[in-house]
């Protein structure tokens, strides 16, 4: 069953995405369809010219300038077509990177969804191979109209010479619309086919090389070997195809142009005989019979337009999942109150919190706690509106999360994850990433809350070497997560499990800082570590996607279904031994 265009919102999109990109290079477009154009017009030219030549020498009669006249315009075709070949490349190029920097300010727009829905090594093919290969659809078109006027040209110059030898070709035109036809639609499902298959092998690479230590530990590279080049008999097959189809419509285009060509020369031939013609015009018919039939320059543009369109469609699928839209309203003075009511979220299918009720009042510090699994880190998304609910609403201040505006949500709202992606030129640049004004005295000073100063300094440029440059452990990477999120400052902190890679005297004296920093500020610490949930106001127990309590740590303790979510742990809560002994 064919799906309608009309019934496919990322047909729509693709469409609107080529347009949009021939638009940023319209005015390079133009030029390259008026060169294209223009060779065009040369190439047509050079035959009735050459034929009139032929005539003149023929006949001895003078011929130079027509001579000249062969020569200027084989000139003039190498001139166009090295301008063709620059254009091209040019216009390829900007509507690639257009491309790109769309697509990725969307993924990043759209969030954690893209990935969830994509995988991230799908997502990187997209934005990468499918984009160059969209990227050379406005110059594909724009060369497509001189590729067309080629044949087109060639038979009006047929029937200017003799209608008879128009009328032979027209004749077996339908055969070549059809292989045309075909050429195309069949080229589309067989790229379709081979770009998914290059994404889901992508998607598995990058799976696997993010996990590489534990494929090295396992001892499964081989396993893994095979995982990720599973889909390659599939990318195999769609590749023959692609060129089955493109080889079935040269070995058509070799049967049916040379019989075209070779009607149009006997007709001009017996046309010769009866002095109709002149030797110079069956020159000129023999010409512009190859240039009529010129199905292989048709075919190439067809088939790259064809691949072009299926990557487009590829890359609309990304660009029709909805991006975060923000509001207009400003963040009213406040303590940093954080309210969840209702909230319910899904992933994957399943409900992953259910109606949860929240509230963390202005200026104190939620420790959030559960088994693995059961949403405490979509939670923390939540709260800070890296992802939407799907019903329900965030609350800071009053004010819904969803009514905020984009520089006052983020202003207002820090973050420090377990694993940090330090972005940014030099270390200094990581911690600073995103401040309007990153001085250096407020990113030492947050280095030292988060002890990476002492680390920091011994680096062979300070803060201002480079991050790739930075050798660090885990724990060193998220003291330099925990400096970005201090630096940050905003009414609202939110640490989801940025304290597991670090030693015990390390998170204790961190948790120490945090929560002696001043009044004003709320805190909202995703914990697996009793200590770390001993230290905050009030601990928040999420278990079956629900808050089965709110309370003080010591307060839970009591209970030993709460002890069994740090690992049946009996220490004394807040000494932060992190011994287990038998219950």
């Amino acid at each position: 069953m064919t799906t309608r265009a009309d019934d496919d919102p990322a047909a729509g999109h693709a469409r609107t995405l080529l347009r949009a990109a021939t638009r940023h290079s319209v005015t390079r477009c133009a030029a390259l369809c008026l060169v294209s154009t223009a060779a065009t017009g040369a190439q047509l030219l050079l035959p009735a010219t050459l034929g009139r030549a032929l005539d003149l020498l023929l006949a001895h009669a003078p011929a130079t300038r027509w001579v000249l006249y062969c020569a200027g315009l084989v000139l003039l075709l190498a001139v166009l077509d090295a301008a063709q070949t620059v254009l091209t490349g040019t216009v390829d190029a900007r509507s690639t990177a257009w491309l790109r920097h769309r697509l990725t300010g969307h993924v990043l727009g759209v969030g954690p969804r893209a990935a969830d829905r994509f995988g991230s090594g799908d997502l990187v093919a997209r934005l990468v191979g499918n984009a160059a290969e969209a990227g050379a659809t406005p110059a594909a078109r724009a060369a497509l109209i001189a590729a067309l006027a080629g044949p087109v040209g060639g038979v009006v110059a047929l029937g200017l010479i003799d209608w008879r030898l128009a009328a032979v070709f027209v004749a077996g035109a339908p055969l070549l619309a059809l292989l045309l036809r075909a050429v195309a639609r069949d080229t589309t499902e067989s790229a379709t086919r081979y770009q998914r298959a290059q994404g889901s092998i992508a998607a598995a690479l990058a799976e696997a090389v993010e996990g590489f230590r534990t494929v090295r530990a396992a001892g499964t590279e081989d396993r893994e070997t095979a995982r990720v080049l599973r889909p390659l008999p599939g990318l195999s097959e769609a590749g023959h195809r692609m060129w089955r189809v493109q080889g079935r419509a040269a070995a058509r285009a070799v049967a049916v142009a040379p019989l075209l060509q070779l009607g149009v020369v006997a007709v001009a031939g017996v046309l010769l005989t009866r002095h109709r013609l002149s030797v110079g015009e069956v020159l000129a018919a023999s010409r512009y019979a190859v240039l009529a039939t010129g199905v292989g320059v048709l075919v190439g543009h067809l088939a790259g337009l064809a691949r072009a369109r299926a990557a487009a469609h590829r890359l609309a699928e990304v660009g029709a999942e909805p991006a975060t839209r923000f509001g207009a309203r400003r963040l009213p003075d406040g303590p940093g109150r954080l309210e969840l009511r209702g909230v319910t979220a899904r992933r994957g299918g399943r409900t992953v919190l259910d109606g949860v009720d929240l509230v963390v009042p202005g200026g104190t510090t939620l420790a959030v706690v559960g088994r693995s699994g059961v949403g405490k880190s979509l939670l923390a998304a939540l709260a800070g509106r890296l992802t939407d609910p799907d019903a329900g609403e965030v609350l800071l201040d009053g004010v819904p999360l969803r009514e905020l505006t984009h520089d006052d949500l983020r202003r207002a709202v820090g973050y420090a994850f377990a694993r940090p992606a330090l972005l940014g030129g030099t270390v200094g640049q990581a911690i600073g990433l995103g401040l309007p004004d990153p001085c250096p005295e407020r990113i030492r000073e947050a280095a030292r809350t988060a002890l990476a100063d002492d680390f920091v300094s011994r680096l062979p440029g300070g803060y201002d070497t480079a991050v790739a440059d930075a050798p660090r452990s885990g724990g060193e990477s998220q003291r330099l997560g925990l400096a970005r999120a201090f630096a940050h400052g905003g009414r609202l902190l939110i640490l989801d499990d940025a304290l597991s890679s670090l030693d015990t005297v390390t998170e204790r004296q961190i948790t120490d800082s945090l929560l002696g920093d001043g009044p004003g500020r709320t805190r909202l610490l995703v914990a697996h570590r009793s200590a770390a949930a001993a230290c905050a106001d009030a601990v928040a127990w999420l278990d079956g996607g629900r808050v089965r309590a709110v309370g003080r740590h010591e307060e839970l303790w009591r209970s030993a279904e709460y002890r069994a979510v740090f690992g049946e742990r009996t220490d004394a809560p807040g000494t932060g031994t992190g011994r287990s002994v038998p219950a």
